[in-house]
């Protein structure tokens, strides 16, 4: 289940996983979504690696501003991944 996080003001769309468990780690997936005339750009990338496994769409730039965003709200984001969402933090 994905769970919405924040909307940017150039209408991308920044949802996360609930945590799941990987070889015994903690780890939640990060999705940006960005609508597009065609479909959407979409980027994920998955805590606490910071691993990008997907890219389609978005540039470098971008990529390196959404790290950051991630950075600085991952303790934010395991939180309300851990309890259902925003909503229900």
């Amino acid at each position: 289940m994905l769970y919405p996080y924040i909307t940017l003001a150039d209408n991308t769309e920044i949802l996360h996983t609930h945590i799941f468990d990987e070889n015994g780690e903690k780890c939640v997936e990060i999705h940006f979504e960005r609508p597009t005339p065609n479909g959407f750009e979409s980027a994920r990338c998955t805590l606490p690696s910071y691993k990008w496994i997907v890219r389609e769409g978005f540039t470098d730039d971008e990529i390196a501003g959404f790290e950051k965003f991630i950075k600085n709200n991952a303790h934010l984001i395991y939180r309300f991944a851990e309890n259902g969402g925003v909503c229900c933090a």
